[in-house]
């Protein structure tokens, strides 16, 4: 007579199903650290995380990186250089001289 051990049955589930079901429901995570001295609240942290797919998300109503200021790369200051300032001067210069009359020549 053969004995049989006991059979164990274990529904496993792999990283990527479990990612992928966690992607399309979403999850959340939530907690709070408060950090108080004799009764007097001297910081408190609220934790807020959510983990979910960009449809999801969307779906649920959380879309800040579609109009999101501080996601925006900031626009560099425009260069001045020192050509640029030489440039301008000159035309100041021009357009003065133009509106002057020649050395030589008489006024109307």
């Amino acid at each position: 007579m053969a004995v049989t051990g006991a059979k164990h049955s274990v529904d496993s589930t792999n990283l990527a199903d479990l990612l992928e079901r966690i992607l399309d429901k979403g999850m959340v995570i939530a907690g709070d650290i408060k950090i108080k001295l004799v009764d007097i609240e001297l910081l408190t942290l609220q934790i807020r995380l959510v983990v979910c797919s960009v449809e999801k998300a969307s779906e649920i109503g959380i879309a800040w990186w579609e109009n999101g200021k501080m996601l925006d790369a900031p626009t560099p200051a425009p260069q001045v250089t020192q050509w640029d300032r030489i440039e301008k001067r000159l035309e100041r210069l021009e357009s003065a001289i133009v509106g002057q009359p020649e050395a030589g020549s008489k006024a109307p």
